[in-house]
């Protein structure tokens, strides 16, 4: 996803690690994007009691998290598929809304509308509930890059102890198999899988990459929340850790740079910073991404450095 102000340079990336990249001015695609990310927020939340879309989560929703996440790893469109007639909470910059076609039928509807929204646009599109708040870009990044193999159409993790449809990656061209399949009222995503290519990825395979292994060793980008105990649980969870610099006139009487947080929105680690996040300062986020968003998600691994917006160069 690309906000206004949101701009990506090239870094390192190691041996066994995989990070999406924008397409290049020769791609044969035309500029046609790699990939999208489709977020599946109108399910009925009946063991949580409320929407799990609006939840608080550090100062943001879930919602907003997890569209933030998903849109800091695919080059292409964040879509957010609602219920009709959903409200929804703040999303981040830049993320297209959809309706479900009926409420109600399962995944498979909204996956659907998602791949409709993005067909023309991408053509992978990494697939994700809206109630796994410790999603990490690692894992999504991850999950997309087994996906681009000729032989698969989808990359299905296969971990503790179940499939996840629902954090996968999937190639936009099965929109019709999807769209055939919802109206013979053929619901569950394992109808899916009969039908195409499907790439299992197991533990060992997800943390073969070496950037999600240390980001997120024990997978909890996996972990999703059901009902209030779960949410409470997870909620309680520590921050993501990150590190902080701050430069110029930011760091005056500052002697120890990097600082080590732990935030999970740009609002909050510029907050622990004693950094004002105003119209005269700008974030950059891993040295790529430029954004003044105060509810931008950050991960565990993050490094994060505050500039005067006017500092002059």
């Amino acid at each position: 996803m690309r906000p206004q102000e949101d701009i990506r340079a090239p870094g390192p990336v190691g041996e066994g690690e995989s990070r999406g990249e924008p397409a290049r001015p020769d791609d044969p695609r035309g500029g046609r994007a790699r990939t999208a990310g489709i977020v599946l927020a109108g399910g009925r939340s009946t063991r949580m009691g409320r929407p799990k879309a609006g939840l608080e989560w550090h100062g943001s929703t879930l919602l907003h998290r997890v569209a933030g996440i998903v849109g800091r790893t695919v080059d292409g469109p964040v879509v957010v598929v609602r219920a009709p007639g959903q409200a929804l909470p703040v999303l981040p910059p830049g993320a297209r809304v959809v309706e479900d076609a009926r409420e109600g039928r399962g995944p498979l509807q909204g996956l659907a509308a998602g791949l409709a929204a993005v067909a023309a646009d991408a053509d992978l599109a990494y697939v994700s509930s809206t109630d796994v708040p410790l999603l990490h870009p690692a894992f999504v990044a991850r999950v997309l890059a087994a996906a681009e193999r000729d032989d698969a159409d989808v990359a299905l993790p296969v971990a503790h102890g179940f499939r996840h449809p629902l954090a996968a990656a999937y190639r936009t061209s099965l929109l019709r198999e999807v769209e055939e399949l919802v109206a013979s009222d053929r619901m569950r995503p394992a109808f899916l899988f009969e039908r195409c290519r499907v790439r299992e990825l197991d533990e060992e395979a997800l943390l073969r990459d070496g950037s999600l292994r240390r980001a997120d060793p024990d997978l909890l980008s996996l972990l999703n929340v059901n009902d209030p105990a779960e949410y409470e649980r997870a909620r309680a969870r520590a921050a993501p850790s990150v590190s902080v610099r701050r430069f110029g006139t930011l760091a005056l009487g500052s002697d120890r740079e990097p600082l080590a947080l732990r935030a999970a929105t740009l609002a909050a680690a510029a907050a622990a910073a004693g950094v004002p996040l105003d119209g005269h300062v700008v974030a950059a986020l891993n040295g790529e991404q430029i954004t003044r968003d105060p509810e931008l998600p950050l991960a565990a691994g993050d490094a994060v450095a505050f500039l005067a917006a006017d500092a002059g160069g």
